[in-house]
């Protein structure tokens, strides 16, 4: 069946934007310069000062959350050659994608460098967009004017508009895309939009010049799939959520930066979660957000990557959420027999 023009139109713009922003893909523009420095607030740092309840709260449950204080890991198994696990932040923030003096040598001395996506056509990447129409775009009537309030789809209307999406097919867009854009700030977007490499795509450039084999973990269409598999009323509350918070998008991604930085990634989700919270927004709503796209991918994650682990020198780079908690790929290793300890 032939997609009406504005669907086909809001596909298409969907499509140049996980272009432009998906990890792993190699974006075929040559950046002329330096990325700009999208910088922001730290709005942990923030409500350390106008709510030292909140503050306070976040970081006493992020203490709770197992292995959330490193990016970088090594895993061990007698006989084997170790292998490292690596948690990232899909962004171009040179802050960010600055890989450390042990991060390059654990690279150099692998023999696989696994990535969330691996690199992919435009072509390929399109055709597996076009393929998820449906998860992507309301197709059967319903409509997410009718599940927000008018402020609300204001707000989307402009999310969209800034995102270079056509303003028409507003309505026609499920939520999670929504608050994909609202996870990035425009100064990321423009610097990813123009061939400013993110931090997974940073760490494949240097396994390709160091002549490291570089494999994917997951493809384009399983990430759609995962990220559309969350329940629609879980998606909407989420977005309302973003939506409260939809003028600090820059200093939201700060904030994790920050974390990221600091490795205290322990604390994003008790963050988002307290912000949420502000917005009237239960912590249930993202139950679905972490058995869709944290519990179900960690354990296909750890499935594929162990295959290479098992023969030795492999790096694993992964969204540093996956690495943390009791289902994470730190966790899931330790299970397993392997011993995994800190690095950095």
């Amino acid at each position: 069946m032939r997609l009406p023009l504005v669907l086909n139109r809001a596909l298409a713009g969907l499509a140049l934007l996980f272009l432009a922003l998906s990890p792993g893909i190699a974006n075929a523009k040559t950046p002329t310069g330096p990325p700009q420095a999208c910088r922001g607030t730290d709005m942990l740092e923030e409500l350390k000062a106008a709510d030292p309840g909140t503050y306070q709260k976040i970081l006493a449950d992020a203490a709770k959350v197992e292995n959330g204080n490193a990016v970088l890991w090594k895993v061990e198994k007698p006989g084997i050659a170790p292998s490292h696990l690596m948690g990232t932040m899909h962004v171009s923030d040179e802050r960010i994608t600055r890989l450390s003096p042990a991060m390059k040598a654990a690279i150099a001395g692998s023999k696989v460098v696994m990535l969330e996506i691996g690199e992919t056509s435009d072509k390929a990447t399109i055709a597996a967009i076009g393929r998820s129409a449906g998860l992507m775009l309301f197709r059967d009537g319903r409509r997410l004017d009718k599940m927000l309030g008018a402020d609300e789809f204001q707000k989307v209307k402009a999310t969209l508009s800034r995102a270079g999406l056509p303003g028409e097919a507003a309505a026609l867009v499920r939520p999670w895309i929504v608050s994909t854009l609202l996870a990035v700030s425009e100064c990321e977007r423009k610097n990813a939009e123009a061939g400013h490499a993110v931090l997974d795509s940073r760490i494949a450039q240097e396994a390709k010049a160091r002549k490291v084999k570089v494999a994917a973990l997951e493809t384009v269409d399983s990430q759609l799939a995962a990220m559309a598999a969350i329940p629609d009323e879980e998606q909407v509350e989420m977005l309302r959520a973003a939506l409260k918070f939809a003028d600090r998008s820059a200093d939201m991604l700060e904030t994790l930066a920050q974390m990221y930085l600091k490795r205290q990634m322990g604390a994003a989700m008790p963050f988002n979660l307290a912000l949420a919270a502000k917005a009237g927004v239960e912590p249930t709503a993202f139950s679905g957000f972490q058995q869709q796209l944290l519990d179900k991918r960690n354990l296909g994650m750890f499935d594929k990557s162990r295959r290479e682990v098992d023969k030795g020198s492999a790096f694993i780079a992964v969204g540093a959420l996956h690495l943390s908690g009791p289902t994470g790929l730190v966790k899931l290793y330790r299970d397993a027999g392997y011993t995994v300890t800190a690095v950095e």
